[in-house]
């Protein structure tokens, strides 16, 4: 594994952004990462943030300012590969993460496994607050992290994104999915039927309280709370949407 410093970020930063590189099977990977001054000494979240297809991890650390918002956890960006896309980008020019369990030879599991290896090697983890967040394609891959590695997690945030073909793999989990009500790529249709689903599975209460400007929080029997933050917007992530992420991250802790 191989750390560089990306200065250009350390100015504004108590503790430098670093790009990590692993070699997962026989192939280079890397991710740009946050990591508390405090990140050895003092049990640390992790928040997981996966770019869209065709996104970069620097566009996706910029764009979120998870950092900003809760400077005590290490906030990690992983960079996706070439992939085919299900609904752009067929011949797969562009980077983005496998859809399925199995899909690529799962590279992009066994990648996630080996970030989460390294950090807890290098640092004091909190293991009941590693939470994922992921858009479009990314938010997707995060639904299959839900479905394949859920007891790791405390909670997780996908944004515009279905996860149709591992739903019935979803355990329940605190959940929260922002979607745009023009979004033209990922139907607002197929994300309400998503949304639904997750109601379901986390055997939440018809009745939603309100939590933020868009978003609503609906109450769980099984303590996995469910928020819905449906903008006004399409196939975007309204930058105001990080502050209430934070906040259902921080309200969140991995009980199993």
């Amino acid at each position: 594994m191989i750390v560089s410093i990306v200065n250009v970020y350390a100015q504004a930063l108590v503790a430098p952004v670093k790009v990590m590189h692993w070699v997962v099977g026989d192939t280079s990977r890397e991710a740009m990462i946050y990591i508390p001054t405090t990140a050895k000494t003092k049990a640390t979240p992790i928040i997981f943030v996966f770019h869209g297809h065709g996104g970069t991890m620097g566009n996706m650390f910029r764009s979120r300012g998870f950092e900003k918002l809760w400077p005590e956890a290490i906030v990690i960006c992983p960079q996706g590969l070439n992939t085919p896309g299900q609904l752009t980008d067929p011949q797969g020019k562009l980077p983005g993460w496998q859809k399925t369990p199995g899909d690529m030879k799962d590279r992009d599991l066994l990648f996630f496994d080996a970030m989460l290896k390294t950090l807890r090697q290098d640092c004091m983890v909190d293991n009941k607050r590693i939470y994922a967040t992921g858009h479009s394609n990314g938010g997707g891959f995060t639904y299959l992290l839900w479905a394949t590695r859920g007891d790791v997690f405390a909670s997780f945030a996908p944004s515009a994104a279905v996860g149709g073909k591992v739903v019935h793999l979803l355990k329940p989990k605190p959940a929260m999915h922002i979607m745009g009500e023009q979004d033209p790529l990922v139907k607002p249709e197929w994300q309400r039927a998503m949304c639904q689903r997750i109601l379901k599975i986390n055997a939440c209460n018809n009745q939603g309280k309100a939590y933020a400007q868009y978003a609503t929080l609906y109450f769980s029997t099984t303590e996995t709370p469910v928020v819905l933050y449906v903008h006004p917007g399409g196939h975007t992530y309204p930058s105001e949407a990080s502050a209430v992420v934070i906040r259902f991250f921080k309200s969140t802790v991995n009980k199993q």
